[in-house]
């Protein structure tokens, strides 16, 4: 019998999601959170699980080179720009994601961060608890009549597009890869390039993968095609913004806030300029990290090991690692 253990890059995944994998005969292991590559080949090696589950921190080539057991690589949720899907794909070992899994958590976050930085909540939270009353010439905006732009179609963004409606948000947005009846059926206006749709919102939200297509989407010259006065929400990856333009597009008020909850180095640095920025409201990387999804999400995870070393066809899960996925069918 080969390896029964699964290695998860993370302290914790949901209880449920521990109880499937032990019910199946797994036992579980796990890295500190953002450990570093030295340390993690060596706990891979220790362990050398039959699956990893990967959350935190990146998962490379002498990672995935450690473990010869290795079957599977399974992301917990779906970005998968931490994992070295080459390297995968070399060894025939297929990458799932639990696509969809964690779309409405994202989706709410992409909306709160939308709404405190379009409403000011927290600049104006500030002033008052030091004292300032601003409501004397203070003019604030209405969400309804503004238009969003998505970048990117998947699960998430259409649960963001039906939680926009709400307010009286016009949506569009851009991805290559999804097929007219997907915007038809959401009621979103579709744009056939990305600078078409930077140039129509008053809002644009990412949600796209970091590819070396999207790295840096919006940098000096993205940013620039927005509308004086619009708005930045990232919940994808934080690598799709070129930092330091955005910080110098909301200094000059051509963009008016922006709403981050992933950047490019993870954590960043406790020196980061964004931090002396109020128009930029900042959180840890948290979207999708609600009790409801981390149950799907890890559930998700474990199953799609399960069925990969169990011969068996994926649910809700997918392999992005199309080489891996030919082998694993045949």
């Amino acid at each position: 019998m080969g390896s029964q253990h699964i290695l998860v890059t993370g302290p914790a995944i949901n209880e449920r999601a521990v109880k499937l994998a032990e019910a199946n005969g797994y036992s579980m292991a796990y890295v500190p959170p953002y450990t570093s590559e030295d340390d993690l080949v060596r706990m891979v090696a220790d362990v050398n699980p039959i699956g990893v589950i990967v959350r935190m921190g990146r998962f490379g080539e002498p990672a995935i080179a450690a473990a010869p057991s290795l079957r599977v690589i399974s992301k917990h949720g779906v970005g998968v720009d931490n994992i070295d899907v080459d390297a995968a794909s070399r060894r025939e070992i297929p990458v799932v994601v639990a696509t969809g899994a964690n779309a409405p958590s994202v989706a709410e976050h992409a909306i709160a961060l939308l709404l405190a930085t379009v409403k000011r909540i927290l600049p104006l939270d500030g002033g008052l608890r030091a004292g300032k009353w601003e409501k004397p010439g203070f003019s604030g905006k209405e969400l309804s009549g503004m238009t969003m732009g998505l970048v990117g179609f998947g699960a998430i963004a259409r649960r963001t597009a039906a939680l926009a409606k709400a307010f009286g948000i016009s949506l569009r947005a851009y991805d290559p890869f999804a097929e007219d009846s997907i915007f038809r059926e959401a009621g979103v206006a579709r744009d056939n390039t990305v600078e078409a749709l930077l140039a129509a919102s008053d809002i644009v939200s990412l949600h796209c993968p970091l590819t070396p297509e999207t790295r840096n989407l919006l940098d000096d010259r993205g940013l620039g095609l927005m509308k004086p006065g619009s708005y930045v929400i990232n919940t994808a990856r934080g690598g799709l913004i070129d930092e330091a333009a955005l910080l110098r597009a909301v200094a000059s008020g051509h963009i008016a806030g922006a709403g981050i909850d992933t950047f490019q180095t993870e954590p960043p640095a406790s020196d980061h300029p964004f931090w002396s920025e109020p128009k930029i409201v900042v959180t840890p990387h948290i979207g999708g990290v609600t009790e409801e999804a981390n149950a799907r999400v890890g559930i998700d995870a474990i199953e799609g090991i399960l069925a990969v070393v169990q011969g068996r066809e994926l649910g809700r899960e997918k392999i992005v690692n199309f080489r891996a996925l030919q082998k694993a069918s045949a």
